[in-house]
């Protein structure tokens, strides 16, 4: 429908959670439904309210590539407007120019150019340049781990390559994402994550940028003892460490935790990512240890499948494909908030059902 014919939808930015992913969701469905929008009190109850630099890159990329007319976006401002025109498939490039999150700016546009055409040979890429590892974001290998492998079990093609990796304060990262425009298939499977069955393995993974490599022996070391001492069995457990390549310096850690879902006949599996960022006042050992920690808490406290974060970017592709249901261990603000923001643009109802203290149904019902 095009967007003159639309109604102009205004959206309280201090709604809810209150943050940059009220703007970023926002954007999307704009794009996706040729709505026009005008957000008001954007990050109301920040220490800096307004617009920074992420999320001004954020609306300036949506802009581009939905021919989109915007007033009022500026560093700062605490109210823009945005009226879409047609999605259009490309190759484009995108500069932050700071740290900011590469991963939330990919977000922003990725629903909107997995519908951008309906030809199946147009394919976008997107490079964006900036932070590819910031805390209080989606890290890349979260993306490229979690993500992307719970998008293509809705038949959503998807790539994300880390060119270059890019830690806090410095930036200076790069990914680049190909997206094939998204056709639903009359075959595809219903979308249904809500058993867990056998654990599969846990992967451990250290790398550190321009830091001494020793680092990463030591957090794998630390983090398999307190797994193993947990009665994990050590044979499920595989490590991997290496050097990054980029500017400044940093380190990373994580885990990705594969289950199969459901009865053991079941061929289908679901990896869950546990992610940290290396901090200064924290040694190795202890990185290891808190790693471990998160693993032990979604393995032991929950037989839910999926984790607070996922649940969070999983909403939304989930209404654009058809729905489907999952079992998550907890429901954040940041999920409320997003839920809430769906039901604004879409015919679709997003249900929490608790199953008990550590386990919710979500269902996505279009």
């Amino acid at each position: 429908m095009p967007a003159s014919t639309q109604e102009l939808l205004k959206i309280d930015g201090s709604t809810g959670e209150g943050g940059g992913q009220i703007i970023r969701t926002a954007l999307s469905l704009s794009m996706l439904t040729g709505t026009p929008i005008e957000i008001i009190n954007i990050r109301a109850g920040r220490a800096k309210p307004g617009l920074m630099r992420q999320h001004l890159v954020c609306v300036q990329a949506s802009q581009s590539i939905s021919d989109a007319t915007v007033t009022d976006a500026h560093l700062g401002s605490t109210t823009f407007r945005f009226t879409p025109h047609a999605i259009k498939s490309g190759d484009y490039t995108f500069d932050i120019g700071s740290a900011g999150s590469t991963s939330l700016v990919l977000q922003t546009l990725l629903p909107a150019l997995l519908f951008a055409n309906v030809d199946e040979h147009s394919k976008s890429t997107v490079i964006i340049k900036g932070g590819t590892h910031n805390p209080l974001a989606p890290t890349t290998d979260f993306l490229t781990e979690a993500f992307v492998p719970a998008l293509a079990k809705l038949g959503m093609q998807v790539d994300i390559e880390l060119q270059q990796v890019g830690f806090a304060p410095i930036g200076g990262g790069s990914i680049k994402a190909t997206i094939a425009p998204f056709l639903r298939r009359a075959n595809t499977l219903p979308f249904k994550l809500t058993e867990r069955g056998e654990l599969v393995n846990i992967t451990l993974v250290a790398n550190v940028l321009n830091l001494d490599y020793d680092i990463c022996k030591r957090e794998l070391a630390s983090a398999q003892a307190s797994l193993v001492e947990s009665g994990i069995d050590k044979t499920l457990i595989t490590t991997h460490s290496r050097k990054l390549q980029g500017i400044g310096e940093g380190n990373t850690c994580y885990a990705q935790v594969t289950h199969k879902v459901g009865e053991l006949s079941t061929q289908q599996q679901h990896q869950e990512m546990f992610t940290l960022l290396g901090e200064k006042r924290s040694s190795a050992e202890n990185m290891g240890s808190r790693l471990a920690g998160l693993v032990k808490r979604y393995l032991f406290n929950t037989d839910a499948l999926v984790d607070e974060y996922l649940t969070d970017q999983l909403l939304l592709p989930l209404a654009l494909a058809g729905g489907g249901e999952f079992s998550t261990r907890m429901i954040s603000g940041h999920t409320e908030t997003q839920a809430w923001l769906i039901e604004q643009f879409l015919p679709v109802q997003i249900r929490f059902n608790t199953i008990d203290d550590n386990k919710i149904l979500v269902k996505v019902v279009v």
